[in-house]
């Protein structure tokens, strides 16, 4: 440490002797400055090579306004920094506790695999312009019996039904031989292929459905189905979406942006790979700000209905529309000039504009009173519902197969599709319910409800919606939520 500091010390009595000894009593401001400057850089960096550069320059950068006296202030407050980082000897160091923790872990059991032969299973999907050749080459496999088997045997055909996303599961040994494979062929049967000693078997049979549930969440801003697409949402689950609120909302004129919509569904998978969709088990859509629940729940006839938390049912007696999607052209009024005989009569219907050919769906439960010709009404259907209720559906383009008089039809069957016949200048649906046989307004009478859950029911029905409502719960919760999954 003593020789350290005397090369420094020693430096800046020589540059105190020169200020001494200058003529005229001292020297100039750059002199002695020139003569601090080395001094003060070989001390700060003597030890510190690292610094030195940065440290350098900064000195020099300060050099020219530094007096010879704040020059020597520097090299004081330099050494005293250097002293500063210096650990004294026999310094004592505060002692850290050490303790071992040991906890015995349960050794996993040993599954014994000699007799299992190599296998290595690769996943491919099916990208646009694949074949099978490319396919299987993707996935390693190099076998010239393999590809002979495949173009040869019928049960093989479905892999040269190639759709773009699909899933290729592929075994080979160490070689690149094909030992076996999985494909979820289009119509839903599952094609394994294995290889034993004598060659290669092939079997086709239906897959078990693994059922998961699915949460999706949506806000309209220009349609439903635009919404539902942003959400990821399957077009069969949206479809029954609006079926199953078909009686709350009218899904044409009710919608506003910033309305939303959860919905909790059935996927379908084989193989670890969706393979479609099945039920709504839960749902919710605000419009307007007023919350629509429906939970599904088996109703009284055996057949599957959907309810409110209050067991009420969410299915009226009537849906409001005929149609899924539509608009409507011409509603429920005394007085209307007929665009056909261009005098004023009343319009005792409400008349919905669709494309020809679009199905028409029976709007309650009921019986076929009539299914033909009549004057103004073109094709019509009429349907008594019970001794109160019926409805008319005119100007169709043709009737459901096998539909007649006599036979029943539930609520949402096809019972025909547009037309423009009898008197109708253009393709549309027109619709009249009637109460003991005088039409009203369909849009605005009050409709009755579907029967709720029966009271006996009512304390399994809310062990069952519980846990369906807190999911939705969780979504209501997060404003931003577009998309949720759950298994």
């Amino acid at each position: 440490m003593a020789n350290m500091r005397s090369i420094p010390i020693r430096g800046l009595r020589r540059s105190m002797w020169l200020l001494q000894s200058a003529p005229g009593g001292g020297l100039r401001r750059e002199t002695m400055r020139d003569a601090l400057l080395p001094q003060v850089i070989s001390l700060s960096t003597h030890r510190s090579p690292i610094l030195a550069q940065p440290f350098c320059a900064a000195l020099r950068a300060i050099a020219h306004v530094l007096s010879p006296g704040q020059a020597l202030a520097v090299t004081v407050l330099c050494l005293a920094g250097v002293a500063a980082f210096g650990i004294t000897p026999d310094t004592a160091l505060d002692t850290i506790t050490v303790q071992n923790v040991s906890r015995a872990l349960p050794t996993p059991a040993l599954v014994s695999v000699i007799d299992v032969p190599d296998r290595y299973w690769r996943e491919e999907r099916v990208q646009r312009g694949d074949t099978i050749g490319s396919l299987l080459a993707r996935a390693a496999v190099d076998d010239a019996e393999a590809m002979e088997f495949l173009r040869a045997d019928p049960s093989a055909r479905a892999l040269y039904q190639l759709r773009p996303g699909r899933a290729l599961k592929v075994a080979t040994d160490d070689d690149g031989h094909l030992t076996g494979l999985r494909f979820l062929a289009s119509d839903g049967e599952m094609l394994s292929i294995g290889r034993s000693a004598s060659g290669f078997v092939a079997k086709r049979e239906k897959p078990a459905d693994d059922v998961r549930l699915t949460l999706r969440a949506g806000e309209i801003e220009t349609s439903l189905f635009a919404a539902a697409d942003d959400a990821g949402l399957p077009d069969a689950i949206t479809l029954a979406l609006a079926d199953v609120f078909g009686g709350d909302i009218d899904f044409y004129h009710d919608l506003r942006r910033g309305d939303r919509f959860i919905v909790l569904y059935e996927t379908r998978y084989v193989d670890g790979e969706p393979s479609g969709t099945g039920r709504i088990v839960a749902a919710e859509f605000v419009i307007g700000g007023v919350a629509f629940h429906a939970f599904l729940w088996p109703a009284s006839d055996g057949s599957d209905g959907y309810y409110d938390e209050s067991g009420r049912s969410s299915r009226k007696a009537f849906l409001r529309s005929p149609m899924e999607f539509s608009r409507i052209t011409s509603g429920f009024t005394q007085a209307r000039l007929h665009p056909v005989l261009h005098e004023m009569r009343a319009h005792k219907g409400t008349d919905f504009a669709a494309p020809e050919g679009t199905p028409v769906r029976a709007t309650a439960d009921g019986i076929v009173a009539v299914a033909g010709e009549q004057n103004g009404y073109g094709n019509v259907v009429m349907l008594q519902h019970d001794p109160t209720y019926s409805t008319v559906y005119a100007h169709l383009s043709r009737f459901a197969p096998a539909l007649r008089n006599g036979a029943r039809v539930h609520q949402g069957d096809t019972i025909g599709y547009v037309g423009q016949t009898g008197w109708a200048t253009g393709p549309h649906l027109h619709y009249e319910l009637r109460i003991d046989g005088e039409p009203c307004d369909a849009l605005t009478v009050a409709l009755p409800f579907a029967a709720s859950v029966a009271d006996d029911d009512r304390a399994a029905f809310g062990a069952r919606i519980e846990p369906l409502a807190s999911e939705l719960a969780v979504v209501r919760a997060l404003p931003d939520a577009r998309v949720v999954a759950a298994n």
